[in-house]
């Protein structure tokens, strides 16, 4: 039983996930993208691994139900009706639309931990109710495992600084008991919180993924991005979608 972070999904292995709730974090922009989708009315996002799989799951699906979404590279894939930008998932959007999404390592991340008993996409925009859902996993069942994307199969600062929030926010009003559940990575994501302080704005454009977006001229995605729990609700991956979540669950 721990709480524990993962820095990359190339760090997961068959039996950090059984059994587990997990946290899984994009924040520049897949997760955050996805709780904007669901805010603004879209009804479900399917993660994709591929292009080719995208393009060919909206065909089956068809287009007046469909927005395809994506990046590679931080670059909107060809064809495709909008990007990864959490600003393009605007009402007149998105309502009531599903939102097929490939994205470089958001939703692969996502797709790593299927095998998971549940799943929950996270960001600064819905951290406050993470943190409540993981403190109560953590009371109920010892264990809560953050996944970050990551950059390329590597670590990434900026997913790195929002679990290190994450996990400082769980332990806010947690009792002891969960304090040592504790891993060395998860307290080595709490130190790189601090270390940066509390504007989520400075570590997100210092990682290279916020230097990526800047050059290439999304830089107002990272000031979105960095908004803390604009989108209140919980948002989980099941069967092989991501939706809110009911509150009767």
């Amino acid at each position: 039983m721990s709480f524990e972070v993962l820095f990359s999904p190339r760090a997961v292995g068959p039996d950090d996930l059984a059994g587990r709730t997990v946290v899984v974090i994009d924040i520049l922009r897949a997760t955050t993208t996805m709780c904007a989708a669901i805010h603004h009315g879209a009804r479900a996002i399917i993660p994709t691994g591929s292009p080719e799989e995208a393009r060919s799951l909206a065909r089956t699906m068809g287009t007046d139900a469909v927005v395809l979404a994506g990046e590679r590279n931080a670059v909107p894939i060809p064809g495709f009706d909008l990007g990864n930008s959490p600003r393009e998932m605007t009402p007149d959007l998105v309502r009531d639309k599903t939102v097929v999404l490939c994205t470089t390592n958001g939703t692969g991340a996502l797709l790593s931990a299927q095998s998971a008993k549940a799943i929950y996409p996270g960001a600064a925009c819905n951290l406050s109710l993470l943190a409540a859902m993981g403190r109560a996993t953590l009371e109920a069942e010892g264990s809560l495992l953050v996944l970050c994307a990551g950059r390329a199969g590597t670590f990434g600062l900026d997913d790195a600084y929002c679990a290190g929030r994450l996990v400082a926010a769980v332990l806010e009003r947690a009792d002891s008991g969960i304090h040592d559940l504790l891993s060395d990575s998860a307290r080595a994501a709490v130190e790189i919180a601090r270390g940066f302080g509390t504007r989520w704005d400075v570590p997100l454009r210092l990682s290279m993924a916020g230097q990526d977006l800047q050059r290439l001229g999304f830089g107002a995605d990272i000031d979105y991005a960095a908004r803390e729990d604009v989108f209140p609700s919980l948002i989980r991956f099941h069967g092989g979608q991501v939706a809110r979540q009911p509150e009767t669950m």
